[in-house]
């Protein structure tokens, strides 16, 4: 990838004097979905299929940006003074979110620069190509202009705020927090309400994470993520008028049973039920890994997509049957939906002699029951962000 990208960058920009190449992973989320942003806990690790890029700094205000990945688009220009996000600007509205983002902060950057991305992390997928993208394009930025203030987890800050208020995006932290941030064999327990993570290495024994791609894109800008979050965010208001709380993680499964009729809409109840039980759920599996018990961390898995799917509504037809069919097949230890959802991923942690047959049967059920062809994915836990 990285002469690939080279090449490219030569052909555009006529040498590749002073370019240097980076990397930041896509992420897999094992257990905690959409407990982030409701001050949960969450359990990502960071992939060893990311993004890509190669940089130089220009000596004008001048920011080119090309992707071998859409080279259709073309190169696309913008600079230090044009950093409005547009819809013309498509793919490159994440990293100018990150320029604007820098500014913003009172970060110096002086002068322009040629960028060249490519990325193996699938488009629509819910492996976070969006969330790599934006820590790249931050390690860059820090690498680049030579910004030795700005630590991993600001990266990881930084591409949040970008996507929430550049992008409108109301995402939580997981997906650059898991990027900029992950750890070879290791997946991170992160509490999103104060920031507090440790890694928990991944020992599964026999096993491996497999992850399949629905082939089914989603689009969570325009999707209904943002009204989940603001359904929680009416359901903790409801709720603190009754328990003094400042999160949905902050409640037990007892607490939140004991005051849930503070919630006066069946829906927001359902929405609530999901975010306090997941945490737990996380909580509870992590100690599971601990302690060598793989089979009840996939049986917490099994129950997070039934809660994705029934309380907060955010699986899909084709992900429900990847999960559902999973299950009944020898050798699955637990599947679900992963990531933002309405599409995207499944993750799967299935036994090693099982894998091969793992992938016929659920390809089979699959284009029978939805007409399409799964993609699959035997992932390997790697690091965050690097100059390659």
């Amino acid at each position: 990838m990285k002469q690939k990208l080279l090449d490219k960058f030569a052909e555009l920009f006529g040498d590749t004097e002073g370019v240097t190449a980076y990397f930041a992973p896509g992420r897999v989320n094992l257990i905690g979905e959409h407990t982030d942003y409701n001050g949960g806990h969450v359990f990502p690790c960071a992939l060893t299929i990311g993004t890509y890029a190669v940089a130089r700094k220009r000596n004008d205000r001048t920011i080119n940006f090309f992707s071998i990945n859409q080279s259709g688009k073309g190169l696309i220009t913008t600079s230090l003074d044009d950093l409005t996000p547009s819809d013309a600007a498509g793919w490159t509205n994440y990293p100018k979110g990150i320029v604007w983002a820098f500014l913003g902060r009172g970060l110096d950057i002086p002068s322009g620069f040629d960028m060249v991305i490519g990325g193996d992390i699938p488009a629509g997928s819910g492996l976070s190509s969006s969330a790599s993208l934006e820590v790249l394009t931050g390690f860059m930025l820090r690498d680049l202009f030579n910004i030795p203030d700005v630590t991993n987890i600001d990266l990881a800050l930084i591409g949040q705020y970008s996507e929430n208020n550049y992008n409108g995006m109301n995402c939580g932290i997981m997906d650059q927090f898991a990027s900029a941030m992950g750890k070879k064999d290791n997946a991170i327990l992160l509490d999103c309400a104060t920031l507090e993570y440790e890694y928990a290495p991944i020992s599964l024994k026999d096993a491996k994470i497999v992850v399949t791609n629905s082939k089914v894109k989603h689009s969570l800008v325009d999707s209904a993520y943002n009204d989940r979050r603001s359904s929680c965010e009416k359901a903790l208001e409801e709720l603190q008028t009754k328990v003094d709380i400042k999160t949905l993680g902050d409640l037990s499964e007892e607490e939140f049973e004991a005051n849930k009729d503070a919630i006066k809409d069946e829906v927001r109840v359902r929405r609530a039920h999901h975010a306090v039980y997941e945490n737990q759920r996380t909580i509870r599996a992590v100690e599971a890994l601990k302690n060598g018990d793989i089979a009840e961390f996939g049986r917490l898995m099994n129950r997070s997509h039934i809660s994705l799917r029934d309380d907060y509504e955010t699986s899909c037809p084709e992900c429900d049957v990847l999960a559902e069919e999973a299950w009944k097949i020898d050798g699955v230890i637990g599947s679900r939906i992963t990531g933002g959802g309405f599409g995207g991923c499944t993750v799967s942690i299935v036994r090693d002699d099982a894998i091969e047959n793992f992938k016929a049967a659920l390809t089979a059920a699959y284009q029978k029951k939805c007409k399409l062809t799964p993609e699959f994915y035997v992932v390997s836990i790697g690091n965050g962000p690097v100059i390659i």
